[in-house]
């Protein structure tokens, strides 16, 4: 985890592009694509919590979920793909990190670079959208979800976490009306999220 004032501007940066009030562009895409690059190596010992209680929480008690292909923004490792690969019958995996994507090789085998403000898939097509410790995109995740698809919104160090941002904040970040159900677990926490 990073010190506390880097991982306060990481949380102060995540709610203000939620918000709206914070542009995303080319520099911010670049600055978190080479820090990722950077940490690639040594992520899964060094860095990731390995932590699933959150996710595995909301796969069993979030749903109804859809029969239909999840997105992993912002994948990683591929550390939380496995349970993702057994709710959903297609997971792709999407990390502006290229480095991160290779590390991923032998848990994902659907690997995409892309940035998730920019979603190389279909309008409506995807019945989950997981997003794990990520900055949310918010018109893009309402975009790419079919009728009835969810957001899974997964923070594994609750509050502590360097994206950490609350559930009601995704809710009044996404465009229309939406509802969410979520309730902490582990050391995290969960939400999912459909439109109201």
């Amino acid at each position: 985890m990073p010190p506390q004032e880097t991982a306060e501007a990481f949380r102060a940066f995540a709610r203000d592009l939620a918000a709206g009030r914070r542009l995303w562009a080319a520099a911010e895409a670049g600055f978190f694509g080479r820090l990722f690059d950077e940490l690639a190596a040594d992520w899964d010992t060094a860095q990731a919590t390995g932590r699933d209680d959150p996710l595995r929480d909301a796969l069993d008690r979030g749903g109804p979920l859809l029969d239909g292909p999840c997105l992993e923004v912002g994948s990683g490792t591929g550390q939380f793909t496995p349970l993702l690969i057994s709710a959903f019958p297609a997971v792709m995996s999407i990390d502006l990190s290229q480095q991160m994507l290779r590390q991923a090789a032998g848990r994902s085998p659907a690997r995409v670079r892309a940035d998730a403000s920019a979603l190389p898939v279909a309008d409506a097509s995807l019945a989950a959208v997981a997003a794990i410790d990520m900055l949310l995109f918010p018109a893009e995740t309402a975009r790419v979800l079919a009728p009835g698809g969810v957001l899974l919104w997964i923070n594994q160090l609750g509050q502590d976490g360097p994206l950490y941002l609350p559930a009601e904040e995704v809710v009044d970040a996404l465009p229309g009306c939406w509802m969410a159900v979520g309730a902490e677990a582990g050391w995290g926490s969960w939400a999912v999220l459909r439109r109201g």
